[in-house]
């Protein structure tokens, strides 16, 4: 299954790289374009599966085939936890769930791997907090959450907008500039066809891949 998903990893990104996407054209840290702008970017394929059989989750792979994250959902359905591992397994970063009266799905992230669920105090402190959007509450209906640095800051530090159910998303900072970008990529091998099951996740220079990755984790929580 891993050699299957480098050689379509490849395939992938060959036919990205033809198409020379619209967020940049640059190769980025992982080697996979470079452009006259100068700008970097880093390119990955994420695809919506488990390495492990008998999990839900994630793999992604860098445009070379190689494994750089992984989320192994024991549990399946709707976790209160999520956890990002790189690709030798480590984790990286810890997403819980909250929900603020049941309305509203709201999740906390921390570094490296935490304790307990919702304890009263926590030994790591979050570096985000992430929290859906509800459309009856703000003006822009094409917002689909804020990430705040803290859980008491009024001004969110990104939004992320777009649409998930067509893995058309982009993040946006404070200054309105699209740190990541989610797109669409079909793909077809050995007559395989999985549709949106597996995409790219184009990350900007300066922008941390693994919360990128976590934000695309909490999206598919939220949107699925």
């Amino acid at each position: 299954m891993f050699l299957f998903l480098k050689s379509l990893s490849r395939s992938v990104h060959d036919e990205e790289h033809q198409q020379q996407p619209k967020l940049s054209k640059t190769r980025g840290s992982d080697g996979c374009g470079s452009g006259a702008g100068g700008d970097l970017c880093t390119s990955l394929t994420v695809w919506r599966k488990s390495l492990l059989v008998t999990c839900t989750g994630f793999t992604v792979i860098d445009c070379s085939g190689n494994l750089v994250y992984r989320v192994d959902n024991y549990m399946g359905g709707r976790p209160k936890e999520l956890v990002l591992m790189d690709g030798k397994g480590t984790s990286i970063l810890t997403m819980k769930r909250c929900k603020n009266l049941g309305l509203i799905d709201n999740w906390v992230i921390y570094g490296g791997e935490v304790g307990n669920y919702c304890t009263s105090v926590l030994s790591e402190k979050p570096v985000f907090y992430v929290k859906k959007a509800i459309n009856i509450l703000h003006t822009n209906p094409n917002v689909l959450a804020y990430v705040y640095r803290r859980s008491s800051d009024k001004r969110y530090a990104y939004t992320i907008e777009g649409s998930y159910s067509y893995r058309s998303c982009k993040v946006v900072d404070k200054r309105k500039r699209v740190v990541a970008e989610i797109k669409r990529k079909d793909a077809t091998a050995g007559g395989i066809y999985f549709g949106l099951d597996v995409f790219m996740l184009i990350i900007k220079a300066g922008f941390d891949p693994g919360f990128a990755m976590a934000l695309v984790l909490l999206l598919d929580q939220m949107f699925s």
